[in-house]
């Protein structure tokens, strides 16, 4: 029996570009999209769209809610891998295939090796992020080491069953883009296999603010101030 992927696309008022996701990612794989509560024509937009699993919030989760409850679904129907990306065309469909060629990790994490039209602020908080995280995850406090990862906020992933399961029961915190980082410290923390394969990344909006970088910080913090268990 052949290996079950879904695709798990976030989607907070996104009318302008989640028909043309949905369908371009429908071309590799099963897709859900989780509706967090928008409140444009995104709803109507997904009633129409065949072969779709439509997840629908009344209030908006946000990132961390969104993507745990397609996890859920994802779970519940034996799908052996989720991949999450961005529903406004940051994340090509066209790369998932190079996603699926890496089945063997138990987390697949798109490194932004060729971005476009990122603004300088954004690049310097995920490259900070990153240097963060690499010496967060084993508690290091000397400035080298680590986990090496190289693009540690990147929201273009594939998790395997068991990382899926893992984050289910995992007691998490985080609730904006801060659950990337607090996923992925629980991946590597139970010694699962991570992979990284380079993407192209086209920056479009962005919904950062300043409290959601302190939520991040705080939820970095209470991740440090855990015992650091790498099985393997």
């Amino acid at each position: 029996m052949s290996a079950r992927t879904l695709v798990v696309i976030p989607a907070y008022n996104e009318a302008a570009t989640i028909e043309q996701v949905a369908i371009e990612a429908q071309r590799h794989a099963d897709v859900c999209v989780v509706d967090d509560g928008s409140t444009d024509a995104t709803p109507e937009i997904l009633a129409r769209l065949d072969g779709v699993h439509v997840i629908r919030h009344e209030r908006n989760t946000h990132i961390a809610g969104a993507i745990l409850d397609g996890m859920r679904y994802a779970d519940a129907s034996g799908y052996d891998h989720v991949i999450t990306m961005d529903a406004g065309m940051s994340h090509d469909p066209a790369a998932i295939p190079s996603f699926l060629a890496r089945r063997e990790a138990d987390l697949v994490i798109g490194c932004r090796e060729h971005p476009e039209n990122v603004p300088w602020y954004r690049r310097l908080l995920s490259r900070v992020a990153t240097f963060l995280l690499n010496l967060m995850v084993e508690r290091r406090f000397v400035p080298w080491g680590g986990a090496r990862l190289r693009d540690a906020t990147s929201g273009y992933r594939m998790y395997s069953r068991a990382a899926v399961q893992l984050l289910l029961g995992a007691p998490l915190r985080s609730r904006a883009f801060d659950f990337h980082l607090e996923a992925l410290c629980h991946v590597y923390r139970a010694g699962l296999v991570i992979a990284e394969i380079p993407i192209t990344y086209v920056f479009s909006n962005s919904s950062l603010r300043w409290k959601i970088v302190e939520e991040a910080a705080r939820t970095c913090a209470h991740l440090w101030a855990r015992p650091a268990r790498r099985s393997r």
